[in-house]
């Protein structure tokens, strides 16, 4: 039964097209570098909605920066130990719950701790979403592969502002966090069927 399995295994990955892979490990980097900026517009509405100054609000971008920045030296280890699939949909999964978590908050506390997650399930994308890249694509065609993904890290940053500013004008400055709930969940959807350890 496994001899059975084994072949069919192999031809179902063989047939994934390697740039639907690109794009759906794109997509959590798109979501997670576009996080980094879309809540700068929005803080002073975040803080007179949570009843803070402005000061004390500016600690949601820091929270997230740091914890960001404390993972990311680790995501080589961690995807190791629990395995580079599980360990990425984990990470987009964490960034997405919290990414709720951020949309709701009540207090400014809850606002940190919840930021604190997200950058914690943010830092671990990066690393290993260019690990499943050279992965997937053969070594002639991993410049382009490449290009599809800098061009997610230079565009999300740039539209984040902009984005925010939109929203909170817009709706709420709550869904500055919570837009990317559907991203998240796109993205778990299509890992969960396109990429393989």
């Amino acid at each position: 039964m496994a001899a059975a399995t084994l072949p069919q295994l192999s031809v179902r990955r063989s047939t994934v097209n390697p740039w639907i892979i690109a794009m759906t490990v794109t997509l959590a980097t798109f979501m997670e570098l576009l996080d980094t900026s879309i809540a700068n517009v929005s803080l002073p509405y975040i803080a007179g909605g949570l009843g803070r100054s402005y000061d004390e609000v500016t600690w949601i971008l820091t929270t997230y920066l740091v914890a960001n920045a404390v993972v990311l030296p680790m995501s080589a280890w961690l995807s190791r130990v629990f395995g580079r699939k599980n360990y990425y949909m984990a990470c987009v999964a964490l960034f997405t719950c919290t990414s709720f978590l951020c949309g709701i908050a009540p207090s400014l506390n809850i606002m940190l701790v919840a930021r604190v997650l997200q950058g914690i399930g943010g830092g671990g994308l990066a690393p290993v979403e260019q690990a499943i890249l050279v992965d997937t694509f053969p070594a002639h065609q991993r410049a382009s592969a490449f290009a599809l993904y800098t061009v997610a890290i230079v565009t999300a940053p740039a539209i984040g502002p902009v984005l925010g500013g939109w929203i909170t004008d817009n709706y709420d400055w709550r869904w500055v966090f919570l837009i990317n709930i559907p991203i998240g969940i796109l993205s778990l959807v299509l890992t969960s069927r396109v990429v393989h350890d």
